[in-house]
């Protein structure tokens, strides 16, 4: 997956489209991120005992789909796709497709 924790991501497509915020949490195996502010739902969560202290109706950002989400560049502040560039040392490193900044 492109996509790291602390990315800075913009949704492509769905009810947030155009909404930006950072990857929280990524799981590549099922192909999905949790970004800030992005997929709000609200859970009806009851109090079990002394142990969960927050009860009641909580709003919390749900798991969005890798592909409807695209990288933020942090040169050109445009949402583009992700390349890799192999370095004469050997490392790889990902290269923004517009710009052709190294990210990270």
């Amino acid at each position: 997956m492109k996509i790291k924790k602390g990315d800075n991501v913009e949704v492509i497509s769905g009810d947030d489209k155009g909404a930006r915020g950072t990857v929280h949490t990524a799981t590549p195996k099922e192909g999905r991120l949790i970004v800030s502010g992005v997929n709000m739902i609200k859970k009806h969560q009851r109090r079990t005992g002394n142990v969960r202290t927050q009860a009641g109706i909580i709003e919390r950002e749900a798991p969005v789909r890798v592909e409807k989400v695209a990288l933020v560049c942090p040169h050109c502040d445009k949402p583009t796709r992700v390349g890799y560039s192999l370095a004469p040392d050997g490392s790889k490193s990902r290269v923004c497709r517009k710009c052709g900044e190294v990210i990270d």
